[in-house]
């Protein structure tokens, strides 16, 4: 076990929502995936889909049960990254499910193979992020109409890399202070085989940020279930109609509000949850996201509500968000976060 290397930097306030994380960032407790890894799974590669989904509930059961050993010969890990590369095929990793075969063609999420736009030790996070070794895959589910990273988001840039050395990247950024490996773009979504490849061979104990949409299929939830430490999530619509208009996405508030139940249940997960304020959106989107958080995952879970809302991108092409926020809704929001009670809230 890794020692501990970080000590009294955050609020309190983080450490009450995030006790486990906080936990692995002082070398009591190993990330999710080293104890995924330590999960005794058989399996043929070359078996039905169906046949493999069925010996992965078997080894999350042991891994729940704390079935555990040094690293076997073939470990649970190494079949959810079996399952996601299979998937690709017909791709259904996020809720669009285009079924594009992605070794062959590009998906809705205009991905095909993983490309790295960059990577780096982020400084400007959450307080208790940082520095975060973050990896901006290119391409995205969503077409957010004033996207700040629309120039990855929207295109096909970067760099591609086998696993073998982007785990080299992660153990470097490790060894140089980064508390956390944080995947996102763009979004991680359609980059999880990869991801899950990569894991497959870090060797130091550094906690998995999932920053996302969070409009993963079910599928993709389940194989996520024992590798993330931390969704860091972005809850950005309070309805299905915003989220239409201005994300071009269907079905958003039942997707999103799904994934985060689901994620709850997830064995080692903590959250931190993002919200954009946007303008003109307090009572539509802003209120029922925070009624919701509230009274789904609680009160203590960690938030951000943000006022970084810029009129980027495409967002000129619609009058009523084409500004940044006003003051008295800056104030609004504060209202409403403090009046549902929320304890470990972060608001600005």
């Amino acid at each position: 076990m890794w020692g501990g290397r970080f000590h009294g930097y955050e609020s309190e306030n983080a450490r009450r929502a995030l006790p486990r994380y906080f936990s692995i960032l002082a070398g009591e407790t190993e990330p999710a995936f080293f104890a995924v890894r330590k999960v005794k799974v058989s399996f043929d590669k070359d078996s039905p889909l169906d046949e493999l989904w069925n010996e992965h509930a078997e080894g999350m059961d042991r891994l729940r049960d704390n079935d555990l050993g040094e690293v076997p010969e073939k470990n649970l890990l190494d079949l959810k990254a079996l399952i996601a590369d299979r998937i690709l095929e017909s791709c259904t990793l996020c809720e669009v499910k285009c079924r594009v075969n992605r070794r062959e063609g590009v998906g809705y999420c205009r991905v095909r193979e993983s490309l790295v736009a960059s990577d780096f030790l982020h400084y400007g996070e959450e307080p208790e992020l940082v520095p975060s070794y973050t990896v901006f895959f290119s391409g995205c589910n969503f077409r957010c109409v004033f996207c700040q990273n629309w120039d990855i988001s929207q295109y096909r840039v970067g760099v591609e890399h086998v696993p073998e050395f982007m785990a080299l990247k992660i153990e470097e950024a490790f060894k140089r202070g980064a508390r956390n490996v944080n995947f996102v773009g763009g979004e991680p979504t359609p980059n999880l085989p990869f991801i899950l490849e990569t894991l497959r061979r870090v060797d130091v104990p550094i906690p998995v940020v999932w920053n996302s949409n969070m409009y993963m299929s079910e599928e993709a939830m389940r194989l996520l279930d024992g590798v993330v430490d931390v969704y860091l999530a972005d809850f950005k619509w309070g309805n299905d109609e915003c989220a239409l208009k201005y994300s071009k996405i269907p079905r958003y508030w039942e997707v999103v509000t799904r994934n985060l139940l689901l994620a709850r249940k997830h064995y080692g997960a903590e959250f931190l949850i993002r919200h954009l304020v946007v303008p003109g959106h307090l009572e539509c989107c802003t209120r029922p996201v925070l009624k919701w958080i509230a009274g789904n995952l609680g009160r203590d879970v960690r938030i951000n509500v943000m006022f970084q809302y810029r009129p980027e991108y495409l967002a000129g092409r619609y009058s009523e968000i084409n500004r940044r926020l006003k003051r008295d809704e800056m104030e609004r929001a504060a209202e409403i976060v403090e009046g549902l009670g929320f304890r470990n809230a972060l608001v600005g």
